[in-house]
């Protein structure tokens, strides 16, 4: 029952306060003891007192996810944990979902375009909009496991850029919709750009759905969703491509174009061209050889960060 896990719980925080009160990621790893993940949920752990002056509650939110007790946290640009039903209550949402490493023009560029359509929306206008740029456990762990210090140096050049962070632990995105659903009855927004649409209308990613892919579009649409899609240009033959001019599988096209007339996806009309050719692994690659053209690629905040506190790569 849930007054039994709760009383479980409240015995592994006596426990750990205890015998852990010196490490406090063993606190969050003994809190489950005894315990199956799916029948607790904490999307919010915080520190207090003398003893944890040094604890990271940026790292602590990503332990939270990482251990399953919470698929997803969130932190502000302070490195302030908060607890997302309170700011995400009964507002519209905007999401932009990246690997940020680091954050580009190109990254603030989609956000900000897109916010600037979303709330002109009928439903959305006059209200106060949540912006999250969100990190997937899944993009955190591409080399297998969790590189702590390029978590915090993300979290950083992110906090330079005033924005909130959402980390989870959901690779699809109905499940992110569906998540945000839960705290929230007004519109959600989601920007991302033509290459991850493209791979939205890749059904290999849903074989774990009965339904397919029309079962994850049903999910993801159904709660006010829209998609604010920013265009690519092929670096090679220069080509743009739109949300107009993406080509989907030719069975799925109808199902495109009803997703479209009916503005559940819409196009970012009025973006910065100069920002096209810019792509965070070209970034990543110019930081540690010095390539000083680099800096011009990213907001004068993240540079400045980057440079003043050494990340990745970076070397006077």
């Amino acid at each position: 029952s849930q007054y039994e896990a709760l009383g479980i719980v409240g015995v592994n925080l006596i426990h750990a306060a205890l015998a852990h009160y010196d490490a406090p990621e063993l606190v969050i790893e003994s809190l489950s003891d005894n315990l199956n993940t799916k029948r607790i949920e904490v999307d919010m752990i915080k520190f207090t007192g003398p003893q944890f002056q040094t604890v990271d509650h940026r790292l602590m939110s990503l332990k939270l996810v990482q251990q399953d007790l919470s698929d997803a946290a969130m932190f502000a640009a302070s490195g302030e944990v908060l607890q997302p039903s309170e700011v995400l209550y009964k507002k519209p949402v905007l999401v932009e979902r990246g690997s940020f490493r680091p954050v580009t023009h190109v990254n603030l560029d989609m956000l900000e375009c897109a916010r600037s359509q979303f709330v002109q929306e009928p439903a959305v206008r006059g209200e106060e909009v949540v912006t999250l740029m969100e990190l997937t456990m899944n993009n955190l762990m591409q080399t297998g496991e969790i590189d702590y210090q390029d978590f915090l140096s993300r979290a950083e050049v992110i906090a330079a850029t005033g924005a909130t962070v959402l980390i989870s632990d959901y690779l699809e995105y109905y499940r992110l919709a569906a998540y945000l659903a839960r705290y929230t009855d007004k519109q959600i927004a989601m920007s991302m750009g033509v290459p991850s649409l493209r791979e939205l209308f890749d059904e290999s990613y849903y074989a774990n759905l009965d339904g397919g892919i029309l079962e994850s579009f049903g999910r993801l649409f159904k709660n006010n969703m829209t998609l604010y899609v920013y265009p690519f240009k092929d670096r090679e033959t220069g080509q743009l491509t739109t949300v107009e001019r993406l080509k989907v599988p030719p069975h799925l096209s109808n199902l495109f174009e009803h997703l479209r007339e009916n503005n559940y996806i819409r196009s970012i009309d009025y973006y910065n061209k100069d920002f096209l050719p810019i792509f965070s692994r070209d970034v990543l690659a110019k930081i540690g050889p010095n390539d000083q053209s680099w800096e011009a690629m990213v907001p004068p905040e993240v540079a400045r960060v980057i440079k003043e506190r050494k990340f990745f790569g970076y070397q006077d």
